[in-house]
């Protein structure tokens, strides 16, 4: 039997440290870049669409399982689909956990930033001056363990540290944006930005690419089948409602970006409008780490408003990297090591097999987009599970549990059976994009399948050694009632 384990110590704590989870760094500088490089109001269309028909649905597949295996994602594939599954618990896992080792040095980064913008460094620099002059130098190791060192010593405290740490965070990340998107709005011409914002076009709607980009939005931004909120929803109580938490996070964690949205395209739109299509068509690090600088140096009052930006983006990656630490010092410690031991070996792993991404751009892209589409693989395995669980029976008995104010109907099981043409539809198109790269480059599609392949034959290979270290005594008994697709 699952030992006991520590819980949230309330709803309100719970959904802070989800949403914690949840927003990061992808709401803040990829969800302005995105909704602006596809028609505005028209991908806002398509991006609630999608949280309807991949995030929620998949968030409570993870709440069910978390909350009813109370294990990490190996356990609970093995306890809930069979042990035979558990390798694909293995491979969400690992990729949030790869994931975590280059997202150390983004939260690295914005520690930068804010640091430079309390010390005035990057008013009056040259455009991208201080990120050409940092960015993958020897001096991102600094902050790069700074970061992983801030994430370690949250997890450390259990789950009252993590609740804690989200209770201090999130809402202060809230304060943060929206102190910075009524500045936003109050520029001058910042309304031409909420026109192109949240106006839609029939072009954008009927562009197929609006609605994939959307989709893709939907499944990096809201955490839904990284395997993070399942591991969150261990700590859950018993009578937690899972489809009203469901809800909660994906529109909570959605509307700070909108936030961002807001502020940074009112920011655009006001202060640099003819520049407004090379800003929002640059990389995420382009945007964030050479345009928005530059905005704020223009804008009056700008260092104290770029300090605030940069620490909402701090605490945004901060509260992600302390749940992906989590997960997997979760794994280990299901696997029976002491959980003091598992912190420091996931602190000091994912340090080291960060420095590749802290000291080359093409490691870390090509880290970013290999496991970055690897999360689709992860969504696929998820909503896999449910029905290899019984698609209705994993909604009468794990969604609508114990404690459900808010009971989800038949729909969801629809939902969940487009999740996975949703994956597959998505895997497809990204491989399609980089058809053209070089086969073993950055992003080239034999390079990520090598990877992809390299973990899988591992995970597989494994899968009894696995089973047996992370083997929940009722296993056998329970996989043996799962049912079929």
């Amino acid at each position: 039997m699952a030992g006991k384990v520590d819980q949230f110590t309330s709803r309100w704590g719970m959904l802070l440290a989800m949403l914690g989870m949840a927003v990061g760094t992808g709401n803040v500088w990829r969800f302005p870049r995105i909704a602006a490089s596809n028609g505005g109001g028209s991908f806002l269309v398509a991006w609630v669409v999608f949280l309807l028909l991949w995030s929620v649905p998949l968030i409570m597949v993870e709440f069910a399982m978390g909350k009813a295996a109370r294990y990490g994602p190996v356990g609970a594939f093995a306890r809930l689909v069979g042990p035979k599954f558990a390798w694909m618990g293995s491979w969400i896992a690992w990729t949030a956990t790869a994931i975590m080792f280059y997202y150390a040095v983004v939260m690295g980064w914005t520690i930068r930033y804010f640091i430079a913008a309390l010390t005035g460094e990057t008013m009056g620099a040259a455009p991208g001056a201080l990120w050409a002059s940092f960015a993958y130098s020897p001096g991102v190791l600094v902050v790069h363990a700074v970061a992983m060192a801030l994430g370690v010593w949250v997890v450390s405290r259990g789950v009252a540290g993590i609740e804690r740490a989200a209770r201090l965070l999130i809402p202060s990340l809230f304060v943060l944006m929206i102190v910075l998107t009524i500045r936003a709005v109050t520029l001058p011409g910042a309304v031409d930005g909420l026109n192109f914002l949240f106006t839609p076009t029939v072009d954008g709607l009927l562009d197929y690419r609006t609605w994939l980009e959307a989709l893709a939005q939907n499944a990096w931004s809201t955490g839904a089948g990284w395997g993070l909120i399942l591991t969150y929803a261990i700590y859950l109580r018993k009578t937690e409602d899972t489809t009203l938490n469901a809800f909660a996070l994906g529109f909570g964690n959605n509307a700070v970006g909108l936030l961002a949205g807001i502020m940074v395209l009112c920011t655009v739109f006001s202060i640099l409008p003819d520049a407004a299509s090379e800003i929002v068509g640059a990389s995420n690090e382009g945007l964030t780490f050479v345009w928005v600088p530059q905005l704020f140096n223009l804008m009056p009052g700008g260092r104290f408003f770029m300090a605030v930006f940069f620490l909402a983006l701090l605490f945004a990656a901060w509260t992600s990297l302390i749940s992906m630490i989590e997960l997997a010092t979760r794994v280990l410690v299901d696997g029976g090591m002491r959980r003091g031991l598992a912190i420091w070996l996931v602190g000091g792993f994912g340090f080291l097999l960060g420095v590749p991404s802290a000291l080359s751009q093409d490691v870390f892209l090509n880290q970013d987009f290999v496991w970055s589409v690897g999360l689709m693989v992860s969504g696929l395995f998820f909503a896999f599970a449910a029905l290899k669980y019984g698609v209705t029976r994993f909604r009468t008995q794990l969604v609508n549990s114990e404690g459900a104010d808010l009971r989800i109907g038949r729909w969801w099981e629809w939902a969940i059976r487009l999740v996975m043409v949703e994956a597959a539809i998505l895997i497809i198109w990204w491989f399609w994009q980089v058809f053209g790269e070089p086969a073993l480059g950055t992003f080239g599609v034999v390079n990520m399948l090598l990877q992809w392949g390299a973990a899988l034959t591992f995970f597989i290979a494994m899968n009894r050694w696995i089973v047996a270290r992370t083997h929940p005594e009722e296993t056998r008994e329970v996989s043996d009632l799962t049912g079929s697709v």
